[in-house]
């Protein structure tokens, strides 16, 4: 009969549960840097805890490019699949840089302003768990999406007054290069939750 669709074989829906578990890892990576951000006289415990999330979030990663390339039907296109693990590992990468600069730098102090950047990563990285829960429908996203899109925002606006206050001729010239180099990677890891969202969204778009 026209009309009538139907898959001799199945789409393979085990990537979902994959792409879950990456985001919950991003989201404890987020944590446990935040963790080491306020309570830095155990900072290296935190970064070990870091260095496994990042060690797990890799192998996630392999095991998805594996079933990419294994798959015979898989549930979106296989391009948007690898974009969206690779951000997903790369958001990782980046609080894991962030995290070997603060023990690497001896940070005794960081500003402020890096510890409420840092809350709206950990908020953004749990909105983007949230998030993954909806890819198999690929519906009802709205909130999460406008959700992450205001943190990023938010995020740009302390990043705006941690430059100011780098630059205020408060602190000396080496404790700002330090500071800059873990800031900048906080900056980039919310900006790649927010590319997380742009890539979901961007799914969802193709198969509305």
């Amino acid at each position: 009969m026209r009309g009538v669709r139907f898959r001799l074989i199945p789409r393979d829906e085990s990537f979902y549960p994959l792409f879950s578990e990456g985001v919950e890892n991003l989201a404890e990576a987020a944590r446990r840097f935040r963790h080491g951000l306020d309570d830095l006289d155990d900072a290296q415990s935190n970064h070990v805890g870091v260095i496994e999330c990042e060690r797990r979030g890799d192998e996630v990663l392999k095991q998805i490019l594996h079933r990419i390339n294994s798959s015979f039907v898989t549930p979106f296109d296989r391009e948007d699949i690898h974009s969206l693990a690779s951000q997903i590992d790369d958001v990782v990468d980046d609080i894991h840089a962030a995290s070997d600069l603060v023990v690497l730098h001896n940070v005794d102090k960081p500003l402020p302003e890096m510890r409420e950047l840092t809350d709206i990563l950990v908020e953004a990285s749990e909105v983007a768990v949230a998030l993954m829960q909806k890819l198999p429908k690929l519906k009802g996203m709205e909130t999460e999406l406008q959700t992450i899109d205001r943190l990023e925002s938010e995020a740009d606006s302390v990043h705006r007054k941690i430059v100011a206050h780098l630059f205020s001729g408060e602190l000396k010239a080496f404790e700002v290069l330090k500071l800059t180099d873990i800031v900048e990677s906080i900056e980039d890891a919310v900006n790649g939750v927010e590319h997380i969202a742009d890539i979901v969204e961007s799914i969802a778009l193709k198969h509305a």
